[in-house]
């Protein structure tokens, strides 16, 4: 089941984006119509060529440390938000593909 479908205007940067540097794993391509089902952990997003929506869904991709995704993310040029943690339970960041659809990288903090 796809969870979040992102439009992109450059299909293949998309496609570069979401495998090389997020970490997604593409599942299906159709180069043809344009469109991809990509995979990472239990996150399952599509890609099509589109114009993108500003109030498209969001994919939440759980990570082992926010703080150094933020900052390898960052060192690659990709525009990324503040990390934020909310209440010692969780980190996120605000993560955008090249053409500004939204994601989010989740960090659940262990007590300790």
């Amino acid at each position: 089941m796809i969870r979040v479908w992102y439009l992109v205007r450059d299909f293949a940067a998309a496609r570069a984006f979401y495998t090389e540097t997020i970490g997604f794993t593409e599942t299906f391509v159709d180069e043809e119509g344009g469109w991809a089902k990509l995979e990472r952990g239990e996150m399952r997003i599509a890609i099509a060529e589109g114009e993108p929506q500003e109030d498209g869904g969001v994919a939440a991709i759980d990570v082992e440390d926010v703080k150094a995704e933020a900052e390898r993310l960052r060192g690659e040029a990709v525009n990324v938000g503040t990390v934020l943690e909310l209440h010692n339970e969780v980190r996120v960041l605000d993560v955008f593909d090249p053409d500004g659809n939204r994601l989010q990288l989740v960090e659940e903090l262990r007590a300790g």
